[in-house]
C-alpha cells in the first residue's frame, strides 16, 4: 500500500535516517548556507552522532542577463550545481550520489550595497532550494530502502493455501 514519506514525522524510519546525516560542505558562504538549511530540513540536532556523511561540492556561477543601454548588467542569473554523495560512516561505502542544478535570477540596483545585498539574497535562495532538493532525494532513497527491508522481512502472518482462497467460488 501507499505510505507517505512524512508518515510518523521525525520518528519515522525516513525521519530518523535523515536526522543521522552530517554535512561536509565547502567552506564558502554558499556552502555554509546549504549546510544550515539542510540540517534544518533534515531535523538534525547538534548533539546527535551522525550515521552518514553527506559530502557536498558546489559549483557557483553568475551570469549577467539584463543589460542596460550603457552595457552594465542589471539582472543576473546564479547557477548552482550541487553534487552530493551519501557515505555510511560505519563502512565508508557510498550509499547514493547525485547532482542538483539550481537556477536563480535577481535584479541589481545602481547602488553598490544594493547589488551586494541582491547577490547575497540570490545565494541564500539558491542554497535553500538546493538543500530542499537534496533532502527530497535522500528521503526517496531512504524510503525505498525502508520499503525493501519491509518486503524482505518475513511476514508475521504467514499465508498458506489453506488461508488464502485464490479462486472465487462459483457454487451456490
Amino acid at each position: 500500500g501507499f505510505t507517505p514519506l512524512y508518515a510518523g514525522g521525525g520518528a519515522s524510519p525516513v525521519g530518523q535516517a535523515l536526522a543521522g546525516v552530517g554535512v561536509s560542505a565547502p567552506d564558502t558562504r554558499t556552502g555554509q548556507l546549504f549546510r544550515e538549511r539542510f540540517e534544518d530540513e533534515a531535523g538534525r540536532t547538534a548533539g546527535g552522532r551522525p550515521l552518514y556523511r553527506l559530502d557536498v561540492a558546489i559549483d557557483e556561477r553568475r551570469f549577467g542577463r539584463g543589460l542596460r543601454i550603457d552595457n552594465v548588467a542589471n539582472r543576473y542569473e546564479l547557477r548552482l550545481t550541487v553534487r552530493y554523495r551519501l557515505v555510511a560512516l560505519d563502512t565508508g561505502g557510498v550509499m547514493t550520489e547525485g547532482e542538483e542544478p539550481i537556477y536563480i535570477t535577481y535584479d541589481v540596483a545602481d547602488q553598490p550595497y544594493a547589488g551586494v545585498a541582491a547577490h547575497q539574497d540570490g545565494q541564500e535562495r539558491a542554497a535553500s532550494e538546493a538543500a530542499i532538493r537534496v533532502r527530497q532525494s535522500l528521503q526517496r532513497y531512504f524510503a525505498d530502502r525502508t520499503v525493501a527491508v519491509r518486503i524482505a522481512a518475513p511476514s508475521p502472518f504467514p499465508m498458506t493455501s489453506a488461508t488464502v482462497n485464490t479462486r472465487p467460488s462459483l457454487q451456490g
